[in-house]
């Protein structure tokens, strides 16, 4: 681990390849698991803020389940998560023909309705940052169900940082990226 700024980062995300492989797993990652995406706070109030821009991008299950739930779930104080459906996918789940999952949210913003792209989370997936009161951990989360988007990101090699670059600068900004390149460059020499 190394500091960057109040973050600490697992150098994991630098010595590990990783791109998502949809053609291969179809996105199973927002159908698995057994929790909805974690939610930012100020996440909660654009979804409350834009959800009737978000609606029309969304399958009439996805819309049950959020009339039902909520348009996200508090968990704890601080805590928040998007809902699923039947206790599988999330809620903002859309399926194209082939079954490849997408965003409601991202299609949404595609569009131009939203000016928002998608929970921070899964724009930074395979990162999760977890924020502590004195500092956010930076870390790779394995899991099986990713092996594909390893492999890819293997085959061309392509680490983890620079496969959610834009992820990572919307999150802590250009100042703290230009920081991980430096430690980067820093670990690879």
């Amino acid at each position: 681990m190394f500091q960057i700024e109040n973050s600490l980062v697992s150098e994991e995300i630098i010595t590990n390849d990783f791109v998502c492989n949809l053609n291969a797993c179809k996105g199973a990652c927002c159908v698995e698991g057994e929790a909805g995406a974690p939610l930012d706070k100020e996440e909660t109030v654009f979804l409350e803020k834009n959800y009737n821009a978000i609606a029309p991008f969304l399958n009439e299950r996805g819309k049950a389940a959020i009339e039902k739930q909520g348009k996200f779930i508090q968990l704890e104080e601080d805590t928040f998560e998007t809902p699923l459906v039947d206790d599988k996918e999330c809620a903002y789940v859309v399926f194209g023909a082939n079954g490849t999952t997408q965003c409601g949210i991202e299609n949404a913003h595609r569009a131009q309705s939203i000016d928002w792209k998608k929970p921070i989370s899964c724009h930074l997936y395979p990162v999760r940052v977890k924020e502590y009161s004195e500092f956010s951990a930076v870390n790779y989360h394995r899991w099986q169900i990713c092996d594909a988007g390893c492999q890819l990101g293997d085959s061309l090699k392509i680490p983890i940082y620079q496969f959610v670059k834009d992820a990572l600068i919307r999150k802590f900004g250009n100042k703290w990226y230009s920081e991980l390149e430096l430690a980067a460059q820093e670990i690879n020499s």
